[in-house]
Order: C-alpha cells, then sequence, then structure tokens
C-alpha cells in the first residue's frame, strides 16, 4: 500500500511537470552526513547536529505552477544513541532554496508532514509563491535544521519536448 502511494505520487508528480515549461526533480534524499556537533550551513540554515542516513527518496519542483513533491524512507540517525530511528524527531519540512547565498536567496517551506517511526515521509502540493530559481537547492528539515538534501538534480522544459 506504502508502495503503491509512492507510486502514483511519483507519477502524479512527473506527468503534472511534463506539461510545464521548467522543472527540476532530485533523483536521490541523502542523509547530512556530519561529526557530531559540527554545522554545514546551506543558505544560512544549519545542518542537524547528528548525522542522518536515508534508504531512498526523490523530490521535484514545478517552477511554472510551482507543484512540489518529496518522499523519503529510511530517514534515521547515523549515529549517536538514536542511531538507525529518527529518534524524536516526528514530523519533517521540505525546503527549496534558490539563488543560494545571493541578495535574491528566496526559502519555500512545505507545511510539516509526519515522520514514521521507520523514517517515512511524503509530501505533495503548491506554493503560494512561485520563485525565480537559479541553482535551486532541496532539503528536508526538522526544527528549523536541515537533515538531509536532495542529489542529482535533473532539468525539464517544454522546449526540450518534455
Amino acid at each position: 500500500m506504502k508502495l503503491h502511494s509512492l507510486l502514483l505520487l511519483a507519477g502524479f508528480a512527473g506527468a503534472a511537470f511534463a506539461q510545464d515549461d521548467t522543472a527540476v526533480r532530485w533523483q536521490r534524499i541523502n542523509g547530512v552526513i556530519t561529526a557530531p556537533g559540527i554545522n554545514n550551513p546551506v543558505a544560512g540554515i544549519a545542518s542537524g547536529g547528528l548525522p542522518w542516513t536515508t534508504t531512498s527518496g526523490s523530490a521535484g519542483v514545478n517552477f511554472r505552477t510551482g507543484g512540489i513533491f518529496f518522499f523519503v524512507e529510511g530517514l534515521v540517525f547515523a549515529g549517536g544513541q538514536s542511531i538507525g530511528t529518527p529518534g524524536p524527531v516526528a514530523s519533517v519540512t521540505g525546503t527549496l532554496v534558490c539563488n543560494a547565498g545571493t541578495a535574491n536567496q528566496q526559502i519555500l517551506d512545505t507545511p510539516a508532514v509526519t515522520l514514521s517511526p521507520e523514517g517515512n515521509a511524503q509530501f505533495s502540493g503548491v506554493f503560494t509563491t512561485i520563485p525565480t530559481c537559479a541553482k535551486p537547492v532541496f532539503l528536508i528539515r526538522t526544527g528549523g535544521r536541515w537533515i538531509a538534501a536532495g542529489a542529482v538534480p535533473t532539468f525539464t522544459s517544454a522546449s526540450e519536448g518534455n
């Protein structure tokens, strides 16, 4: 059932993105791998205090419609006393960062969604503001800190026949 929901979500988002001018999809979601207590900020957003890992995930944004989706599986601590679990983290937020570190930087957040005890979460919706985005970055955050990020971005546009 969960796999069916994820495939439906990815298919819906992919079909919607294929009809629009510009979209990006991150093929993987990776946990933040940082030493305990070390900050690795992205666009001024602090990283989580311990390392995290994932088993799978993907995210995408349509810059014409504002559509966004993400799913992540197995988002759990990779160190500390809660290793292998999400510990006390019960919800996460998807964050799109556009133009990181510039005067035009934009940060857009999804509503918080439940993170299951197995480290699974998903979201599909629309941003109310459609950003102008160069070099987009996708983060998964909790308590304001990022704990996972999109990797391997793929860009599509209507001019490419998608």
